[in-house]
C-alpha cells in the first residue's frame, strides 16, 4: 500500500519508517525525478528543491544510527532504496548512493563531533572525496590541511564535506605501520571549503562532482579521521566495517541503472516504433526480442549476484566477523563483475534502441553514459580483478 502524503516535513520521520515506505515514497516521486532529467543534466546537479523533496522522504537519514534520529536500516534493505532510486536517474541515484555512504564514514569521527553533525538532526548532507590529493601536517592540536579533491559528488547541496590528505613532515611523507604513506581524512561545515566549478562530464552530469579545496587551513584533531584502521564512534553492524562495504554501494547503483536503461527501451517498442528498413515494428521483431531477452538476463544476473554478496557481508557485519583483505576482495570483485555486466545492458539497450538513441532527448544515451562513467570509478574497474586473482592463489596454495 503507498502512502497518502509522502512528502512529510522532515521532523515528522520517526523510525517507523521502513525500506516499504521508502520505496512507497520513491514511487511518488518518479514522475517528476524523470520529468526532469534533462534539467538536472543542464543545471549539472540536484536542483535544490528535489534535493528537499528526498531529504522529506528521509533519504539521507537512511544509514543513519537511531541514537540520533536515523532509520538505521538493515544493509540490504537500505541499499534496495539506492537501486530504486538509480533506477529512475542516474545522477539521483549517485547523489543518494553518496549521501548514504558518506553517513557511514562519518562515524570514524571522534564522537564529540559525529553528535555535533547531527546535533539539529538525522537529515544531513555529507559529501567528500576519496582521493589522497591533499596534505596534512601535524601541528598542535591538529593538522594544517591544503589540497584541491575531484569528484565530491553532491557538494553543491552538501551541508559537510570531507577528504583524504597524505600526511607530511618536514615536506617528506610519513609512511604507517604497513610501509604505506599514512592518510588522515578531515570533515568540515561545507561553507569552509571552496567549491571549483569543474564537473563538465560525459556522464552523470547532474552529480555536480566539482573539485573541493582548502588552502592552509588549521583543521582540529577532533575533526580528523584515521579512514585505514579508525574505529566507529557508535555501536552497530552498520558502522564496523565501512571499507568492505562501499564496493556494494556502487553494485546497488549499477543493477538500479540497469534494470532503468531496460524500461526505457521496452518503453520505446511500446511506442510501436518501427526501425528504417526493419519489416515489422521492434516489438513485434523476434529478432529485438532475442535481444531483449538476452540482456535482460544479464541484468538478473547482475541483480542476484549483488543480492548474495549483500546478504553474505550483512551476515559477517550481524556476526562481527566482517574484517580482513580476504571479504574486502571478495566485495570488489563482485562490484567490478556487477558494474562491467550493467555496462553491456546499457550498450545493448542503447544499440537495440537505433538511431533515435542517438538524441540528447532519448533517454537510453544518457543511461549509457552514466554507466560508463560509474565504472571509471577505481571501485569497479577491472584491474580490481588482479587482486581477486591473487587472492585466489593464496587460498589455493593455503587449501594444499
Amino acid at each position: 500500500m503507498r502512502l497518502q502524503s509522502p512528502l512529510l516535513h522532515p521532523r515528522s520521520i520517526t523510525t517507523r519508517n521502513t525500506n516499504e515506505n521508502l520505496l512507497a515514497s520513491i514511487q511518488e516521486l518518479a514522475s517528476e525525478i524523470t520529468a526532469r532529467a534533462a534539467e538536472i543534466e543542464a543545471v549539472r546537479r540536484v536542483p535544490l528543491d528535489l534535493v528537499d523533496r528526498l531529504r522529506s522522504i528521509g533519504m539521507f537519514r537512511i544509514f543513519v544510527p537511531r541514537s540520533h534520529g536515523g532509520l538505521e536500516l538493515p544493509l540490504p534493505e537500505g541499499l534496495e532504496v539506492i537501486t530504486a532510486l538509480a533506477r529512475l536517474d542516474g545522477s539521483i541515484g549517485w547523489t543518494a548512493m553518496v549521501a548514504c555512504a558518506s553517513s557511514l564514514f562519518a562515524t570514524l569521527l571522534p564522537r564529540e563531533t559525529y553528535d555535533r553533525i547531527y546535533q539539529d538532526g538525522p537529515d544531513v548532507a555529507i559529501c567528500g572525496s576519496s582521493q589522497p590529493a591533499g596534505t596534512a601536517e601535524p601541528v598542535a592540536d591538529g593538522f594544517r590541511i591544503n589540497g584541491r579533491w575531484p569528484f565530491a559528488s553532491g557538494c553543491m547541496h552538501a551541508n559537510w564535506m570531507g577528504a583524504i590528505c597524505k600526511v607530511i613532515k618536514d615536506g617528506e611523507p610519513v609512511i604507517d605501520a604497513h610501509g604505506k604513506p599514512m592518510t588522515r581524512g578531515f570533515v568540515l561545515p561545507a561553507s569552509d571549503l571552496e567549491i571549483e566549478d569543474t564537473w563538465y562530464a560525459a556522464g552523470l552530469k547532474g552529480t555536480g562532482s566539482h573539485h573541493i579545496a582548502q588552502r592552509d587551513a588549521l583543521v582540529p584533531e577532533a575533526n580528523i579521521f584515521d579512514l585505514e584502521d579508525g574505529a566507529a564512534c557508535v555501536p552497530g553492524p552498520l558502522y564496523q566495517a565501512f571499507r568492505h562495504f562501499l564496493p556494494l554501494f556502487h553494485g546497488a547503483f549499477s543493477v538500479g541503472m540497469a534494470a532503468g536503461t531496460i524500461d526505457e527501451l521496452v518503453a520505446l517498442a511500446n511506442t510501436g516504433r518501427q526501425q528504417l528498413y526493419a519489416p515489422t515494428p521492434m516489438r513485434e521483431s523476434e529478432t529485438f526480442q532475442f535481444e531483449l531477452g538476452r540482456i535482460s538476463a544479464g541484468a538478473r544476473a547482475a541483480q542476484a549476484f549483488h543480492k548474495a554478496q549483500t546478504a553474505g557481508h550483512w551476515d559477517h557485519a550481524l556476526a562481527g566477523t566482517l574484517k580482513g583483505d580476504g571479504l574486502l576482495i571478495d566485495g570488489m570483485q563482485s562490484a567490478v563483475w556487477i558494474v562491467t555486466t550493467c555496462v553491456g545492458v546499457a550498450d545493448g539497450c542503447f544499440t537495440l534502441g537505433g538511431s533515435s538513441a542517438l538524441y540528447e532527448t532519448s533517454p537510453l544515451q544518457r543511461r549509457l553514459r552514466d554507466l560508463h562513467v560509474a565504472a571509471q570509478h577505481a571501485i569497479a574497474q577491472q584491474r580490481q580483478y588482479t587482486g581477486v586473482g591473487k587472492l585466489a592463489l593464496q587460498r589455493s596454495a593455503n587449501d594444499a
